[in-house]
């Protein structure tokens, strides 16, 4: 139910819902270094997911998320090298794969004999022809491939 007050100038009426939920950016920056989810966030801050989606409409809340997200990955890169000095690379593959997308790539070549192209023989199956079919398939041949002996 709405209250509706005079101020001296005109009729204010109260707002109905929920009173907007303060969320301090320092800590919304903090949360987001450590790569936390929206749900995650929501779940902290005590709203919902769609709060976090909206407020991130606002210039001042996305920078807030973006500087707290890349902070987070330069972590984990400078974690990364720790790990590479100390001589654990696997760990630092890891998490680069998982948070910073890198990925692993495989080239495959194949090669015939000597490194040239790869020589394909087709051997077609002749027993079902008859011998007419097989003379004109003859025929055919010669005047496609003049140069090759039968």
């Amino acid at each position: 139910m709405l209250r509706s007050e005079w101020n001296g100038r005109k009729m204010t009426r109260a707002r109905a819902g929920r009173k907007p939920v303060q969320i301090d950016l320092v800590e919304l920056e903090k949360l987001c270094s450590l790569q936390c989810t929206d749900q995650e966030l929501a779940d902290w801050f005590g709203v919902s997911t769609r709060t976090i989606e909206n407020r991130r409409k606002r210039p001042e809340f996305a920078q807030a998320i973006q500087r707290g997200r890349s902070k987070g990955r330069i972590s984990v890169r400078r974690a990364q090298m720790k790990m590479l000095e100390s001589g654990n690379g696997s760990m630092g593959v890891w998490l680069g794969k998982q948070l910073l997308g890198q990925r692993d790539t495989i080239t495959n070549e194949h090669v015939g004999s000597g490194g040239g192209p790869i020589q394909v023989t087709i051997k077609p199956d002749l027993s079902r022809f008859n011998d007419e079919e097989l003379q004109q398939l003859r025929s055919l041949a010669r005047k496609a491939f003049p140069d090759q002996r039968d």
